[in-house]
């Protein structure tokens, strides 16, 4: 997180939260995942309820309340769902030019010389 050493008469002010949002499937013996990674602006106006920083799982389950009210979840986990299928059962493939992905070259065939 990110957080002003003080603003609006408040001390250790967040206004930016990282976030990663992680969902996985286990799939023929395999476990597929996929993450959402993002970040959060927030913006405190002197006089609203503030919550003061602490270093806390509580202060942790507030921030995810921060986060899951201002984030679009259900989009998140439909994403991180899908991404996980194409994984189980891709429908493209990555193709590169020679140049790109090159071939070990054949050794040259030596001929026996009849004499």
């Amino acid at each position: 997180m990110n957080a002003h050493i003080q603003a609006d008469g408040e001390d250790n002010v967040i206004y930016t939260v990282h976030y990663r949002y992680t969902g996985s499937e286990e799939s023929g013996g395999e476990t597929y995942s996929s993450t959402n990674i993002g970040t959060q602006s927030y913006t405190y106006v002197a006089g609203d309820p503030f919550i003061p920083y602490e270093d806390t799982e509580a202060f942790e389950n507030v921030v995810i309340g921060w986060l899951e009210g201002s984030l679009d979840v259900p989009a998140m986990q439909a994403s991180i769902a899908a991404n996980i299928q194409s994984q189980i059962t891709p429908v493209n493939e990555d193709l590169y030019f020679t140049w790109q992905n090159p071939v070990p070259p054949v050794p040259p065939v030596v001929e026996d010389e009849e004499e």
